[in-house]
């Protein structure tokens, strides 16, 4: 094995820094590595934390989706048990097909449904089961024009209910992100976020202190992936109050792609990522939780 090669392998079981933006940071606290012996496992995107930390649900890019207990001692997270794994349906109640199932992201509703959001056929449907049958969500006009494998990699609700949704890519370097808001029964696309450098956004979520906090990647193949953690205010100008809380170097984690953000008992703002293997053997599903620190 060349030199390079074996440096990589070794920065992917690194942990990752962060650094402080604001006075806000990220500190990591635990990583894990989730493993299951089924064919439709890994290429993990979108992450919902439940249970008051507990447990967990995702979907994969293969139009799977998954729930697992997360096991933990004294709060830190210690180990991952897949509970249910099944595939994805369309509206009309079959298995999604060959071109429908790259599902990215997702976000549970105030009334407990699941949507998600899928690329290549740019859409979000709704699940009130994920077991079930998908229901329609009319999207904005543009959702349709939206660059092929770069569709809304970031779905998310705020605590009013609102939903939101944030393409990967924004078309140049110096253009913002686009942010189409779904409010009363309406599209809109009056927000963005500012882009910064090559990063791409990969998964977003509102935390419990109301800030919209988003995901985002870039990677070189001579050095594998760097994730980043930006949060931002939405006042009434938009999204301001920018924040960096993490950066990491590249190779110190996979390929993270979804994103959720939560309260402990402690009241802690906790931060846990799930990677994309995009089942590939010298990579992994990985787990990684991190602390607010203030």
């Amino acid at each position: 094995m060349k030199t390079r090669s074996l440096l990589l392998l070794l920065l992917l079981f690194l942990p990752a820094t962060s650094t402080v933006d604001g006075g806000q940071s990220l500190v990591f606290e635990a990583e894990v590595t989730w493993r299951a012996p089924l064919e439709r496992f890994g290429g993990f995107s979108g992450l919902a934390i439940l249970d008051g930390g507990r447990s967990l649900v995702t979907i994969s890019d293969r139009g799977s989706w998954a729930r697992a207990r997360l096991e933990r001692r004294d709060g830190r997270l210690e180990g991952v048990e897949l509970m249910a794994m099944g595939q994805l349906h369309a509206i009309s109640g079959k298995h999604l097909g060959e071109h429908e199932t790259d599902a990215e992201d997702l976000t549970i509703a105030p009334n407990g449904t699941a949507y998600i959001s899928f690329e290549g056929f740019h859409r979000i449907r709704r699940y009130p089961d994920l077991d079930g049958p998908a229901l329609n969500l009319d999207g904005h006009p543009e959702f349709r024009h939206l660059q092929n494998n770069s569709g809304l990699e970031a779905i998310t609700f705020d605590a009013d209910g609102t939903l939101y949704a944030i393409p990967e890519r924004s078309g140049r370097l110096e253009r913002p992100f686009p942010v189409y808001r779904l409010k009363n029964g309406r599209w809109d696309k009056t927000l963005s976020i500012r882009r910064d450098g090559r990063y791409l956004v990969t998964s977003a979520d509102f935390g419990p202190d109301g800030r919209l906090y988003v995901l985002e990647r870039d990677f070189r193949w001579l050095g594998g992936f760097t994730t980043r953690v930006r949060s931002f205010h939405l006042g009434p100008n938009g999204f301001d109050d920018e924040r960096t809380l993490l950066e990491t170097r590249f190779g110190e984690l996979d390929n993270m792609e979804g994103i959720s953000v939560w309260q402990d008992e402690a009241g802690r703002v906790r931060v846990t990522m799930i990677s994309d293997d995009n089942f590939n053997m010298i990579q992994r599903t990985m787990i990684a939780e991190y602390i607010l620190d203030e």
